[in-house]
């Protein structure tokens, strides 16, 4: 399956995939002649960490950030849901984009930070975890190919920031694929599951005020200090999400859960 926070669609073809030893040969600038023409036609599916990334930057809550900088998506048919970043209303271009650049570079997504590359992640019969390889992207628009700095996949991917992204988004892809290869296996998830999963991904701050209620606190048992936590730190709070999703939509069960007394008639 190709992961998707990282490729963009361009072709059927079927990519080859790479290790992060092969050799990219790419630059992109201000002052090259293709500059911003990918922003032009974004087709970006936001990891939860780019939006808690993003979120932030702008100094808005997750809620609104969905409302006005996204549209989702589904990811298969009556399944989970995937989030896009919003285009212009007349035309396919980034949000984000000006004329000298991305507005949020320093916080940009990790599609955009992947670019001309692609992140890949497989889960193959018989094996246990995943494997992770990468694809390369060409698109007639793109001149950085034919710049002279060449690197590797994996230089690349260190240059560009892309280990924090990864990290922080390795549980959700977990949760994509492991859903997509077991297919039936699982069953369909519920309606109140999908809407969890939305929540808990993309949502964080509405997810925030549900694991901190009371209710959530009277089925799980779970120390105060954790509370403290999931209060101040988005990226904690989201690993915390994967953890339930898990348990939610898989049965994993790694939070511990209150005994409840049975009810007297």
């Amino acid at each position: 399956m190709s992961d998707p926070g990282s490729a963009r669609p361009t072709s059927p073809v079927v990519p080859v995939p790479l290790s992060g030893d092969a050799k990219l040969k790419f630059r992109c600038y201000p002052g090259i002649s293709c500059f911003n023409a990918c922003c032009k036609h974004a087709d970006i599916t936001l990891t939860p960490y780019d939006i808690v990334r993003l979120k932030n930057r702008l100094g808005i809550r997750s809620s609104e950030f969905l409302r006005e900088y996204t549209v989702p998506f589904e990811m298969e048919p009556k399944g989970i849901a995937g989030v896009k970043l919003r285009t212009l209303d007349d035309s396919p271009q980034c949000v984000f984009m000006r004329k000298e650049g991305c507005s949020v570079y320093e916080d940009r997504p990790a599609s955009c930070r992947y670019y001309p590359a692609g992140l890949l992640m497989m889960h193959k019969a018989d094996t246990a975890g995943e494997e992770e390889s990468y694809v390369l992207i060409k698109e007639e628009h793109c001149k950085g190919h034919e710049e002279d700095h060449e690197q590797t996949l994996e230089e690349y991917r260190q240059d560009q920031g892309l280990e924090e992204y990864d990290k922080h988004s390795f549980g959700w892809r977990q949760l994509i694929l492991k859903k997509k290869s077991a297919g039936p296996a699982i069953g369909t998830p519920s309606e109140r599951s999908l809407r969890l999963f939305f929540t808990a991904c993309y949502n964080i701050d509405d997810f925030r005020e549900f694991v901190i209620s009371s209710g959530f606190q009277e089925a799980y048992d779970l120390e105060e200090a954790f509370y403290d936590r999931m209060r101040e730190d988005d990226v904690e709070l989201l690993e915390f999400a994967y953890r339930l999703l898990r348990q939610v939509l898989f049965g994993e069960m790694s939070i511990p859960q209150r005994q409840q007394p049975n009810s007297q008639q």
